[in-house]
């Protein structure tokens, strides 16, 4: 049966996100149809969900206007897999640290954001991620990144700089970084297929 995935469109890397839910989905098999998700209406009707990053006031100023906040809500509550990458990780947070940002409370996990520094100081780091199949290390990819500064009843995935970067709570993942910028699928995998995830391996580049 095919798989209904959607995108948070409000802002963000949405191509991309849609590509590595295809490269995730396919590796098992399977296929997907991906909405890009900029109204109500379209999230009730997905199996996976991704938020990607962008500014997180500008994103939960838009998920409460365009009325998508109570469906990403009642999407968690059916325990249906999500996403949050980067600011999306801030909007999932219980506590974003700045009250400009209408938390939506699905990761419990305070943030603070922009902790590893600003555009100039964007990186890319070798991560060991909890679940990911080989042991290899994922090339996460850091720009304009938190931090998790506080955790709650949230599993801690993976660490950088001695601080979380990456966490599980429920059928939720947040990272810090952005996954959907590799061809390395994995962390996708991880978000929407946690129980086979470890057959998955890594997608090797080519050149």
């Amino acid at each position: 049966m095919s798989l209904v995935a959607g995108v948070v469109a409000v802002q963000g890397d949405v191509a991309e996100h849609a590509a590595a839910i295809d490269r995730a989905v396919a590796a098992r098999g399977r296929e997907v149809t991906v909405h890009e998700i900029r109204d109500a209406g379209t999230v009730p009707d997905c199996d996976l969900l991704a938020m990607p990053g962008g500014e997180s006031t500008t994103i939960s100023r838009l998920l409460r206007s365009e009325g998508i906040a109570p469906e990403i809500r009642d999407h968690v509550a059916a325990d249906k897999p999500l996403l949050a990458t980067c600011a999306g990780l801030i909007v999932a947070s219980r506590d974003a640290n700045d009250d400009r940002v209408d938390e939506l409370g699905l990761v419990d996990v305070r943030v603070e954001r922009n902790a590893f520094g600003r555009q100039a100081d964007s990186f890319e780091a070798p991560l060991s991620v909890a679940g990911l199949a080989d042991d290899e290390p994922y090339p996460a990819v850091f720009i304009r990144a938190p931090a998790i500064d506080a955790v709650g009843e949230a599993e801690v995935l993976a660490t950088w700089d001695d601080r979380p970067v990456a966490v599980r709570d429920g059928p939720v993942v947040g990272t810090a970084f952005h996954p959907e910028l590799t061809p390395d699928s994995r962390i996708h995998g991880l978000a929407f297929f946690e129980n086979d995830e470890a057959t998955v391996p890594a997608i090797e580049e080519t050149d």
